[in-house]
């Protein structure tokens, strides 16, 4: 989800994203004067609160035998009256209405209320009654690209991982452990990165071959072949897709098994902004960047302009060459099956079985029949041409260029200085964070299961973790309803939909093993000793290390709920796999905005509920219904139903194309965003129908103070919206919207609840109002 919410993990596109005592003392008081003053406020209201409690886990018959003076649910119209009107419920005067007073109610209505404009009409733009004023308030600090709930929980998940790491090593600590802070120091160390100056890189430049804008006429053009500076690329640590990408995964029709991926080139910024040429403001930027960092290396401007002008032109060649994402949505496309001997026959001109010799462990042994999956043979043989028509010192000058450009973070600060402007220009952020969040940021990217396992144990709060379970299991039934009861599908399709939704897995906060010592030194085992005092080498190891691992389980089986995969607890988003078939909540989404057991349920729902839903729908949206119960690729529709599906698919892709972000000028791109459109719309409909049928079992819930107005329907979808209440910069924002898979914030709360009838029930809206367009989009 989100700016990463419902992500995918894409294989290429197989996975879904949708971020002391005395504290403690203060806060308690915080909320005691928050309760009085809510308390006060209630009572101007002339509101009675019958009960401060606010969770009903008896039975509904129960509760009514208990409480039979509890109030129905009063609504808050927009069809006739504005807030000022007076609101009652159906039978009952406002004063019966139920509070709750907890220190967890007065805090989620206080949240709420800071986000909210509650002068502006829901019907008209709901997404600005949410978070209208989030909206005028909220400034976006020089050192950000926005602000988000996402990143509100990140700014404090990276406070805690600090206290973690920013600790001397401990007698007690494992080498995991060890290793976290290690790094964590590296990178704090800035005296002695600028001691060392630029001659680690400088040096590792010559082991690549040599950077011939600073090399000049003592470069050795005849030992230059891009193939070896591959191989030597990934021996030393540095990415190797520069050219073309090569990659070990799971077999997407035998998920099983792994096999070897060839895909198109990694290129240096998207694509859509390279095929633009350099008439466009971001590439002349991004060319004007190589040109200072190849200066501060020690390159002549004037030859630099040159030389690296050829090689951003060779750059934007391969931008050309390359498949645009619009057209890599039909995974069936992009699998290409053939044999080494095949592929060595179609593309004559690489020598394949020493190309992947070089990139594997050497244990692994190739086998005559070698199968190998080709996303995109068409870049492949234009690639071929590209290469022949290109001299090797502008090849050479791009690559290098490419691994230059990937060091600049661990170089001292006239390097970065440089890096902060071209960001500026490409995302806003016109300064450096602080050292120690990116140093955080670092360690949890890299050593992501030490991390985790860190911050698990030392903060994550247990009973989180069951309650989730409780929201998943009854949002997955409410899917099950769905394809019962949609009557476009025919009933052999229905039931494989049916079959794949109830074989889903779910994995919830963290693996068991992330609290086991042993696993975690064993994993790590081949880790090459991590030290305090060698920042690139440290990260240049891990990267070694990770790819030599990934590379040596080739002909390993796949093991789809093993703990590796899913020990990430330390962020703040969500996932579908749909090699897997499987959900994922890392244990950094389980806070915040997005969830807390001491609120009322209709918050949760609103909030947490509408990611899990949103990764459910997933399964089922236009690249993960490619993909059957088991995590194969099969084509498990019948012909009409799939054509009714491409019809719904369509309605969506139209709605969400026609959109413009008035921030920016610019229009959405309804094709590469419809897969996270068509989840949002069936995330939140999920989620709806399981706090429903929530309601049913254990009777309405009381209010929140100082919003009592809102039924907790309303605030199902305030929560819901305030998920989303997010400010971006502008150049962050059309970047999102040129290069992202997820609408902007506005969009995916106007774009889903105007679909949904039952908001607009909720809330009064009449049809024909913005948020209840006679016309209404619906896939699931």
């Amino acid at each position: 989800m989100g700016e990463h919410a419902g992500k995918r993990i894409d294989v290429p596109n197989i996975c879904c994203d949708f971020g002391s005592g005395t504290t403690s003392s203060r806060i308690q008081c915080i909320i005691s004067a928050l309760s009085l003053a809510f308390l006060f406020l209630s009572l101007i209201d002339g509101v009675e609160s019958a009960s401060h409690g606010c969770r009903y886990r008896q039975s509904k018959q129960h509760q009514q035998k208990q409480n039979f003076d509890m109030p129905s649910i009063a609504t808050f119209s927009w069809k006739n009256e504005r807030e000022s009107a007076s609101i009652q419920g159906p039978g009952r005067q406002k004063q019966d209405w139920n509070l709750c007073l907890t220190a967890g109610c007065v805090m989620s209505a206080n949240s709420v209320l800071q986000n909210m404009d509650r002068k502006i009409n829901p019907c008209d733009n709901f997404f600005e009654f949410a978070c209208g004023k989030f909206l005028k308030e909220t400034r976006v600090a020089d050192d950000k690209t926005g602000v988000t709930a996402f990143s509100l929980i990140s700014d404090k998940l990276e406070e805690q991982l600090r206290d973690v790491l920013d600790r001397p090593v401990s007698p007690n600590d494992i080498k995991p452990f060890v290793y976290t802070k290690h790094l964590f120091n590296a990178c704090m160390n800035k005296a002695l990165i600028e001691e060392k100056g630029a001659a680690p890189v400088l040096s590792l430049l010559k082991e690549l071959g040599g950077w011939p804008v600073l090399e000049g006429s003592n470069w050795n053009e005849a030992e230059w072949d891009w193939k070896k500076s591959v191989y030597t690329n990934r021996k030393k640590g540095f990415s190797y897709s520069y050219f073309l990408s090569f990659a070990v995964r799971p077999d997407m029709k035998n998920s099983k098994n792994r096999v070897i991926i060839l895909d198109q080139a990694s290129l240096g910024m998207g694509q859509e902004y390279l095929i633009k040429g350099l008439k466009d403001k971001l590439v002349a930027a991004y060319y004007n960047y190589m040109v200072d960092i190849a200066v501060l290396f020690g390159a002549d401007k004037k030859i630099a302009k040159t030389e690296l002008r050829k090689s951003v032109e060779f750059e934007i060649n391969l931008a050309n060459i390359s498949i645009p994402r619009e057209e890599r949505r039909d995974t069936n496309k992009l699998y290409n099956s053939m044999t080494l001997t095949q592929l060595q026959q179609k593309f004559s001109s690489i020598p394949w079985k020493e190309y992947f010799q070089n990139m594997l462990p050497h244990k692994i042994k190739l086998k005559p029949n070698e199968r190998v999956i080709v996303y995109a043979p068409s870049f492949i043989k234009k690639l071929e041409t590209l290469m022949k028509d290109t001299p090797k010192r502008v090849q050479a000058n791009y690559a290098l260029w490419r691994a230059a450009g990937a060091t600049i973070s661990y170089l001292p600060d006239n390097f970065r200085r440089r890096q902060l402007e071209y960001i500026a220009l490409r995302f806003g952020m016109t300064e450096r964070e602080a050292r120690w969040k990116e140093c955080v940021k670092v360690v949890s990217s890299s050593l992501p299961q030490a991390v985790g396992a860190q911050y698990v144990r030392k903060f994550f709060k247990e009973d989180s973790k069951e309650n989730a379970e409780e929201l998943v299991n009854r949002i997955r039934k409410e899917m099950y309803k769905i394809l019962d009861d949609v009557d476009w599908m025919d009933e052999k399709t229905r039931a494989a939909a049916l079959e794949k939704a109830k074989a889903m897995t779910t994995h919830i906060a963290y693996p068991d093993e992330l609290l086991d010592d042993k696993k975690l030194i064993e994993f790590y085992e081949k880790l090459e000793i991590i030290g305090p005092d060698d920042y690139i080498g440290a990260e240049l190891n891990l990267t070694k290390c990770a790819v030599e691992f990934s590379f040596n389980r080739l002909r390993d089986p796949v093991n789809k709920t093993e703990w590796i995969s899913h020990g990430r607890p330390a962020i703040v988003n969500a996932f579908y796999n749909s090699i897997e078939n499987s959900i994922q909540f890392p244990a950094g989404i389980l806070q915040g905005t997005f969830f807390n057991k001491d609120r009322p349920h209709f918050m949760n729902y609103g909030a947490i509920g509408y990611v899990i839903g949103h990764e459910v729908t997933h399964a089922f949206d236009d690249e993960g219904n490619q993909f059957n119960k088991d995590g194969n690729l099969v084509d498990w529709w019948e012909e009409e139903t799939k054509k009714k599906y491409l019809e719904k698919a369509k309605c969506i892709i139209n709605q969400y194309g026609n959109y413009t972000s008035r921030q920016v000028d610019i229009k959405l791109n309804g094709v590469n965003t419809q897969g996270e459109n068509i989840a949002d719309n069936g995330g939140i409909k999920l989620s709806y129908y399981a706090y429903q049928s929530w309601e049913e079992q254990y009777g309405p819930e009381p209010r929140l103070p100082g919003l009592q107005m809102y039924s907790p329907q309303q605030m199902f979808w305030i929560s819901a919206a305030n998920v989303w209440c997010a400010k971006h910069k502008d150049e962050s924002l059309k970047n999102q919207i040129t290069t992202g898979v997820h609408s902007p914030d506005e969009f995916r709360v106007i774009g889903s609840l105007s679909n949904l009838k039952e908001f607009s029930q909720d809330f009064g809206c009449p049809t024909g109002s913005k948020m209840n367009p006679k016309h209404k989009c619906s896939v699931w």
